[in-house]
């Protein structure tokens, strides 16, 4: 029996192996924006996953002009694991509109992998400031947050880039301090920036180790020699999810699925100083065991518990959700982000509305 489960799991691996690209990147574009003409090269990193059962080395790389240099992981990349792609853009003598692909082949198979970056060459002093419009010190932004977007709550890094002008008349240089959570990894490139130049923040967003759903909020802090604010405090921000496998007709019909009998709950009129508690049946209409990982409000005042966390094929249960008013008044229309293990629709949300005389 043991060894009829051992089979089947190993059929189920090799199945969802298949659904996946053998050579994963994060992404396969990378757009540098306004790049200085006399500010040298400017460089990106294309960060892959080994999705296969075998170890995958990068064979050749190869850019489709002289102006890109790429470079790569040399060793073999075990399953599991991720190797890079580097590619280096020299724009001195490129005014204008720039796109450039590197040709990645591997020696899983004989089908490459088109990489490509792209920005506009200025032939100015200066990069443009067209949307740069959130000052931090000498430093000016296109926002004033690091939004990450989606991040999954897995042992992979996301990573994302954010540019920044030095709109000083001195040199800025990053000291390499970051003060921040374990999760959260912050780089700058080039580590100093003249004035009028353009620079990267890279920022790279761990979930697993962050161990939390939905929208969070830290803070980072990085240390430069800014005469004007030598300290720049962001916030960033990060939506986090399960990631889920592809999978095939067969193994969806045999997940657990997750059915909420209302999508509105309307908690109708009451008073300030009072708590109102309604429920709202959920049920696993699955095969197998769901889970709710967590109940999250899209506020302090709403708080969510189920009866049961853990539900089996065709069981049901309870969530209580309460509305605390905390000195609201009016109308109120907020949400409860309900989280499981429903591999189709894992994130549903509920409507929650009500009027605080």
């Amino acid at each position: 029996m043991i060894r009829v489960v051992g089979l089947l799991l190993l059929v189920v691996m090799q199945v969802q192996a298949q659904l996946q690209k053998p050579v994963q990147f994060r992404e396969e574009s990378f757009d540098f924006g306004a790049v200085k003409e006399s500010g040298g090269s400017v460089m990106h990193e294309f960060v892959f996953t080994n999705n296969s059962d075998r170890p995958v080395k990068i064979i050749s790389a190869n850019a489709s002009c002289g102006c890109t240099t790429p470079s790569w992981s040399k060793d073999p990349v075990a399953p599991g694991k991720t190797g890079f792609i580097q590619a280096s853009f020299n724009p001195k003598g490129r005014p204008g509109f720039f796109t450039k692909s590197v040709t990645v082949t591997t020696d899983y198979d004989a089908t490459p992998i088109i990489l490509q970056i792209k920005g506009q060459v200025n032939t100015g002093g200066t990069a443009p400031s067209v949307g740069f419009t959130f000052a931090n010190g000498n430093w000016k932004l296109k926002n004033n947050v690091f939004n990450m977007g989606k991040v999954y709550r897995r042992d992979e890094v996301t990573t994302r880039d954010f540019v920044f002008i030095n709109a000083g008349t001195k040199p800025v240089t990053f000291s390499g301090k970051v003060i921040g959570p374990a999760y959260i990894k912050v780089d700058i490139q080039p580590a100093t920036v003249a004035p009028g130049a353009q620079g990267n923040i890279k920022v790279s967003y761990n979930g697993k180790l962050k161990d939390q759903y939905g929208f969070q909020s830290d803070n980072v802090e990085l240390h430069t020699n800014d005469e004007v604010s030598p300290v720049k405090s962001f916030s960033v921000y990060a939506t986090l999810e399960d990631y889920f496998p592809q999978l095939s007709k067969e193994e969806i019909a045999k997940a657990p699925q997750l059915k909420i009998a209302a999508g509105n709950v309307d908690f109708g009129r009451f008073k300030q100083n009072s708590t109102v508690m309604r429920e709202v049946t959920v049920t696993n209409t699955g095969k197998k065991e769901l889970s709710l990982r967590a109940l999250q409000g899209n506020c302090t005042c709403i708080r969510a518990e189920a009866d049961k966390k853990n539900l089996k094929a065709g069981e049901t249960t309870s969530v209580k959700i309460s509305f605390l008013p905390q000195e609201r008044k009016g109308t109120q229309q907020k949400a409860l982000t309900v989280y499981s293990n429903d591999p189709v629709n894992p994130v549903q949300r509920v409507t929650l509305t009500g009027y605080i005389e």
